[in-house]
């Protein structure tokens, strides 16, 4: 992962870790709701069997999607934490 170069002419490690926060936040709504959407069988036994499994293996595929966003903006928030704590380091350096 890219993380951005915390340095005095960019974007504050508060902002950034700011912004992270309300991005994973908003993450985590999404996988919330896109749960609350989950197929139900009664909408698909009329169909062909393999119709069930397949719209169960797409809707983990999209939950684990957002899952992975939402793990790398914990990291990306992470590190903006420990700039903004004063602790950070440059990554890949």
């Amino acid at each position: 992962m890219q993380y951005p170069l915390i340095h005095p002419n960019g974007t504050s490690p508060q902002r950034l870790l700011d912004d992270y926060c309300l991005a994973a936040n908003a993450v985590r709504a999404a996988i919330e709701a896109v749960e609350m959407a989950a197929p139900n069988l009664r909408d698909y036994y009329p169909l062909e069997p393999a119709c069930w499994n397949t719209a169960i293996r797409e809707h983990q595929a999209r939950m684990d999607r957002l899952r992975s966003v939402l793990a790398e903006l914990e990291q990306l928030a992470e590190y903006a934490c420990d700039w903004a704590d004063g602790k950070g380091v440059p990554v890949g350096r």
